[in-house]
């Protein structure tokens, strides 16, 4: 009878009880979002899921090093060409927000109320006011870059004085624009869930071109044999799946939805 019991227990275990990597962004482990999803998905699947969160560019070097199984990163051109190069299996858009640039309550560039992205660039970069990049190739960086080519500046040959390069994450990027007094571009969750605010507050927002959109790419088992391909795809499914993206609505923060689901059936 006890071999019996034991035999039905191993038959209503979870198919995929095993972990997986999912190279994500330090964004939404800052945010506190997977700290919400995964016990929900670990709960239904069995799966424990591991985030390695770097910049985005750092996570398609390390899932086309084979290093993930499961790829959910905020650089849509820079995912095509991922999964394009064989790298994943496919990409689907998973949830969106928005960038903000902060600044202290003096707003030195006078740029507070801006919805115009590009014009707020330039009137940084006109008056030489600080602004504090993250250099370091991640999803907010990658945007940042084409913010300041839309304002028709290259702010390279200011590196060092008023264009100061953290190469950091998210966190520490508004840590140290926040010491220095500097301009930061920044995802709203990281903002929100930030707790060292001072003075500063968001200037400028509601230009469409601070779109900020994810998507989530199964890393292709033909490129790396070591890919769990059955957990990976588990929880791609899930997250689009109608639960998980009602998991991803209902994570608030101070009563503010920080992600807005957008996945398609």
């Amino acid at each position: 009878m006890r071999l019996l019991v034991g035999c039905l227990l191993v038959l209503a275990a979870p198919v995929w009880a095993e972990a997986i990597v999912v190279q994500s962004t330090t964004s939404t482990r800052n945010s506190g979002l997977y700290d919400h999803l995964l016990p929900r998905f670990a709960a239904q699947s069995g799966v424990t899921v591991h985030v390695v969160a770097v910049g985005t560019g750092q996570a398609i070097r390390n899932a086309e090093n084979c290093d993930g199984d499961v790829l959910l990163v905020h650089a849509k051109a820079a995912e095509e060409a991922f999964v394009a190069a064989g790298g994943g299996l496919f990409r689907r858009d998973l949830m969106y927000n928005d960038f903000v640039i902060v600044g202290p309550e003096a707003d030195p560039a006078g740029v507070s109320g801006t919805t115009d992205a590009g014009a707020a660039l330039a009137k940084i970069s006109g008056l030489e006011t600080l602004f504090a990049s993250r250099g370091d190739d991640s999803g907010t960086h990658k945007k940042e870059r084409a913010l300041w080519r839309m304002a028709g500046v290259d702010p390279d040959g200011a590196s060092g004085s008023w264009y100061r390069e953290t190469g950091s994450g998210m966190g520490a990027t508004l840590n140290t624009g926040i010491g220095m007094g500097a301009y930061v571009l920044t995802d709203r969750a990281t903002w929100i869930a930030f707790g060292n605010k001072g003075d500063y507050r968001v200037l400028v927002e509601g230009d469409a071109a601070l779109f900020n959109q994810y998507g989530v790419i199964p890393v292709a088992p033909a490129r790396c044999p070591n890919v769990k391909a059955d957990a990976a795809m588990a929880f791609v499914d899930w997250l689009t799946s109608e639960a998980g993206q009602e998991a991803i609505a209902d994570y608030r923060l101070g009563g503010q939805q920080l992600f807005f689901p957008n996945a398609r059936p």
